[in-house]
């Protein structure tokens, strides 16, 4: 089954000297998301556009697949910033760019 993106997000990813992260991640990548309107943690794919392979430090655009959309339902907007973690630990900010699924923006779906 192939999950379809809702979004795609700006992201960048802390140096090696900041984060946890020391290796890249490749195309597919599901780290958690933490949005500021919430307290859960939301599994996102990310499936980089233009390169398949992305580098601590690095800022890459992305489309992002939530596994569990139903609870962010009209909350997620152009510009909305996040951060995404790998187990508790921060490894990368991001903002929404641009909308992909409009049941997001949506809160009567």
């Amino acid at each position: 089954m192939k999950i379809k993106p809702q979004f795609t997000a700006l992201l960048t990813y802390l140096p090696a000297k900041d984060g946890v992260k020391i290796t890249p991640v490749s195309s597919g990548y599901r780290p958690q998301i933490k949005f500021p309107f919430d307290l859960e943690m939301y599994t996102g794919m990310q499936n980089f556009i233009g390169t398949d392979l992305v580098f601590p430090g690095d800022t890459v655009t992305a489309e992002i697949a939530l596994l569990k959309s139903d609870y962010v339902t009209g909350k997620i907007y152009e510009g909305l910033d996040f951060d995404f973690f790998e187990g508790e630990n921060l490894i990368g900010h991001g903002v929404v760019t641009k909308i992909i699924d409009p049941a997001l923006t949506d809160s009567e779906v």
